[in-house]
């Protein structure tokens, strides 16, 4: 049994983490971390009671307790693993102090804000034996191995092109994704989900051979973007994503027989069940996809990167190519400013 506890009283760990972790035998919930004043810049007292409030929600529907400190649920005893859905600039620090301190680390995309952050996790992973597992969940989705078939049935030819684009509306301005001190920015946030999902389709060769970041006015950091990445064989993804643009969560694969369209690929939620729309020729038609559950199937990931060592070292690898290609995108956007 892996006792189970979690950095911040956030809404995602409540609505989404939590239901699905109940599902698992092999995980228990201990208890929930609220931060005192020296952890969080700028905290008040009514700040830190609004979230001892957020907490006894957690308690009330999932059992568990209330930490009154992150330092004393990463020293705990009564801990083996911890969720870090905390704003991403804050997942250094406090992954780094977790893995010190021998606990298993589940952390929200992305893992750390830049690829030196991530070797220094992964190195103290590996020196310790522990499983550090960053949720892009909907990779575990069984949807992703439909359209796959799809495609290497031959029913839409040799794929010419792949696009995916990932957007959704401004949100409120507190949300930490237009923060730049705490890690905001549309590359971070929507970009690595389809940065993640191009270099699944492309495989390991993938690079990427063009990148733009837009601003605008109001914020510091970027709001959306795009990019371009290419594997040995000439296979090119577009993809752009953002977040003050309507919603979008699509994936285009352009054949030289047809093309198929699938809209909610990166977010589909429990129980929701996708479709494709294919066209060939004159012919278009509408095909159910399965239904899945991709954060339950995420934590199995992460149960299984604890309990087997090939996993595990195969998931620093994954977690690794991620910030690699992140980094890339961050370095060609310079060079353009720059040049």
């Amino acid at each position: 049994m892996i006792r189970t506890g979690i950095i911040c009283p956030s809404e995602i760990a409540l609505r989404r983490f939590l239901p699905a972790l109940r599902q698992l035998s092999d995980f228990v919930f201990t208890g929930v971390a609220i931060a005192d004043k020296s952890e969080w810049a700028d905290a008040t007292d009514e700040i830190i009671e609004t979230e001892r409030i957020k907490a006894e929600a957690f308690v009330t529907q999932y059992g568990g307790k209330i930490f009154d400190s992150y330092a004393s649920i990463i020293h705990s005893d009564e801990i083996d693993a911890v969720y870090l859905p905390l704003p991403p600039a804050l997942h250094f620090t406090w992954a780094k102090q977790a893995l010190i301190a021998g606990k298993h680390i589940l952390v929200e995309k992305p893992a750390t804000v830049s690829l030196s952050d991530t070797n220094v996790l992964l190195e103290l992973a590996r020196k310790n034996n522990l499983a550090v597992h960053e949720n892009y969940m909907f990779t575990f989705h069984c949807q992703l191995a439909a359209i796959d078939d799809i495609v290497n049935s031959g029913e839409i030819g040799d794929v010419r092109l792949y696009r995916i684009s990932f957007g959704f509306p401004r949100r409120s301005l507190s949300d930490f994704r237009y923060n730049r001190i705490l890690g905001g920015g549309a590359l971070l946030d929507a970009g690595g989900y389809t940065i993640k999902y191009a270099s699944m389709l492309l495989g390991e060769t993938a690079e990427i051979v063009y990148a733009q970041s837009n601003y605008i006015d109001e914020f510091e950091v970027d709001v959306y973007g795009s990019a371009a990445l290419v594997n040995d064989k000439g296979t090119t993804a577009q993809i752009a994503f953002g977040m003050d643009n309507n919603y979008k969560c699509d994936l285009e694969i352009w054949g030289s027989k047809g093309h198929l369209v699938s809209g909610r690929v990166l977010t589909a939620p429990a129980g929701f069940i996708p479709e494709v729309s294919i066209k060939t020729g004159d012919k278009t038609e509408t095909r159910l996809l399965p239904a899945d559950d991709a954060f339950m199937k995420s934590i199995e990931r992460f149960h299984n990167c604890i309990e087997n060592d090939d996993i595990r070292i195969n998931n620093y690898k994954i977690i690794l190519r991620q910030a690699k290609l992140i980094e890339d995108f961050i370095t060609q956007t310079n060079i353009k400013r720059n040049g």
